[in-house]
């Protein structure tokens, strides 16, 4: 089905139309959170997320190894956010709760679940579980906005067949990787490409992927550049495997091993990329009228010692742990947001915010109200496709919206009208904390942060530590024992957050 023909029948082609009439005519328009001015147009958004890179492997968080001058630039001209947080420790998970606004508690990918279909046998590593028919996306609320939506890089979220395809989620023009193991290779036989005049389609991948993608990134602001759009970028540098074409400044780096200078030459040619898109909006004309975000989608999972992944700039501490892990290092990660003419230049801020944020975020930027189907307490488990996943049939009287809260007041150094969150909540089915592959929840509120792991022994063996972030960002000072209230209230707000997921069973004697 071509996407046109699609929107038609979910009713968004008209609404759309209308509204891209309008913005294109420089209205002003209220957003939701602050009831004050954003704009003459709505901005474009550009959202640019790494894979598997550290919280201070880019030089304005403290990196002094790897050179990253473009996405330095932005946080000089911008914002960085000190307390920002990935929606999940791993792939999959955190690319469906920035789509769907979603904590991982309520959300339908909760781990690196992959399955594969007769189908779809093209690619015999398989793919994620889809995200399924009937989810709202970010990608769709913008397109029903009038925006032009594209994703290049990496999916994530379901095969080519399947509910989950870029188009069937909201997206204009999709280029990359549908499925997670085949962006391990940069230099993969073959890509997916779909746009509004042709079908999903393999393609033939002419060399590093990355580069492709940034050049289809660049070619759709040029196509749209007079027209509202929502550009998201999920690059695959700099998960492993480590392959670049050039090592440049690297190339003669003493005392590195070579995989260290490959690393450091993927992270510059990224910069490198993200300057080349920030020079076309300059160019363009668009400059003010259009935000620019990057952040990664997990903690790093390689050379976090040599690096410096997780020291802190300010010297408070180093995060704890990597990628798979509940603990900060796993799961926190940079921020930094551009807007010139919004966001005061030079910005530090410390409001605790997450990746489902984004969506409630975009709403407001685009003066429309965030949807109230986003996900449903109850409904009715049936079976998927040759039985490999179960899919929910939500019950319609119990729908609810985003577990976020939009960060614009923050951007627009409107602090003392910025909503807070009572907490966060995450949980994965398998977390890559041992080789017993533990199951694992975490909450934070305020200052407090329980780790809540081992949860697929029996209750037993459940280990709950409490840590104090304000004192020990770290996490090596385990409070449980001296407050036994405050671990039982996070594990209660833990109990409500998680509802059962047969996909991604948990927790022992609840889910299985």
């Amino acid at each position: 089905m071509k996407r046109r023909t699609f929107l038609k029948q979910c009713g968004l082609a008209a609404s759309a139309i209308a509204l891209s009439s309008a913005a294109q005519a420089g209205v002003k328009l209220s957003n939701n959170t602050i009831n004050g001015m954003i704009g003459r147009r709505r901005p474009n958004i550009i959202f640019v997320m790494a894979d598997d890179m550290g919280h201070s492997e880019i030089g304005c968080y403290g990196q002094t190894k790897i050179e990253t001058p473009n996405i330095d630039q932005m946080a000089a001209e911008g914002m960085m956010f000190n307390q920002f947080y990935a929606a999940n420790c791993i792939c999959a998970p955190t690319r469906c709760g920035l789509m769907t606004g979603l904590h991982p508690g309520h959300a339908t990918s909760r781990g690196n679940f992959e399955y594969n279909l007769s189908s779809e046998n093209q690619e015999p590593q398989g793919y994620q579980l889809p995200l399924p028919a009937g989810t709202v996306t970010v990608a769709h609320i913008l397109q029903k906005a009038g925006y032009k939506t594209g994703c290049m890089g990496k999916w994530g979220m379901g095969g080519p067949s399947s509910s989950g395809t870029p188009a069937l989620m909201g997206f204009d023009h999709f280029y990359g990787y549908l499925g997670q193991v085949q962006a391990h290779d940069y230099y993969y036989a073959t890509l997916w490409k779909d746009t509004e005049e042709t079908e999903l389609t393999l393609i033939t991948n002419p060399g590093y992927s990355h580069d492709y993608m940034t050049e289809e990134a660049l070619t759709f602001i040029n196509k749209y550049k007079d027209h509202p759009f929502f550009l998201y970028l999920p690059y695959c540098i700099p998960h492993a495997q480590f392959e670049v074409p050039e090592l440049g400044q690297y190339a003669n780096k003493s005392g590195w091993t070579d995989n260290q200078k490959i690393y450091g030459a993927m992270m510059s040619r990224m910069d490198r990329d993200i300057g080349r898109v920030m020079d076309l909006v300059k160019s363009l004309g668009l400059d003010k009228d259009t935000i620019i975000m990057y952040c990664s989608d997990n903690g790093t999972s390689s050379f976090a010692d040599f690096f410096g992944s997780n020291i802190l700039p300010d010297g408070s501490g180093t995060l704890r742990a990597k990628k798979g892990w509940m603990y900060e290092g796993g799961i926190r990660t940079p921020l930094v947001v551009r807007w010139p003419g919004k966001i005061k230049p030079g910005t530090l801020t410390d409001h605790i915010s997450a990746m489902w944020d984004f969506l409630p975020t975009c709403c407001d930027l685009a003066g429309v109200k965030v949807p109230k189907a986003l996900w449903s307490q109850t409904g009715t488990w049936i079976d998927g496709p040759e039985n490999k996943y179960k899919i929910l049939v939500p019950d319609e009287t119990s729908y609810n919206d985003s577990d976020g809260i939009s960060f614009l007041p923050t951007l627009l150094g409107k602090d003392s009208l910025q909503k807070q969150h009572d907490y966060l909540y995450w949980e994965l089915k398998d977390a890559h904390q041992t080789n017993t592959n533990q199951r694992a929840q975490a909450v934070r509120k305020g200052k407090w942060k329980l780790v809540r792991k081992r949860l697929r022994e029996v209750p037993a063996n459940w280990v709950s530590e409490l840590y104090d972030l304000e004192a020990d960002v770290a996490e090596s000072n385990d409070l449980s024992a001296s407050n036994p209230s405050k671990v039982a209230e996070l594990i209660a707000i833990a109990d409500a957050a998680h509802l059962t997921n047969p996909n991604f069973p948990l927790i022992n004697g609840v889910d299985f």
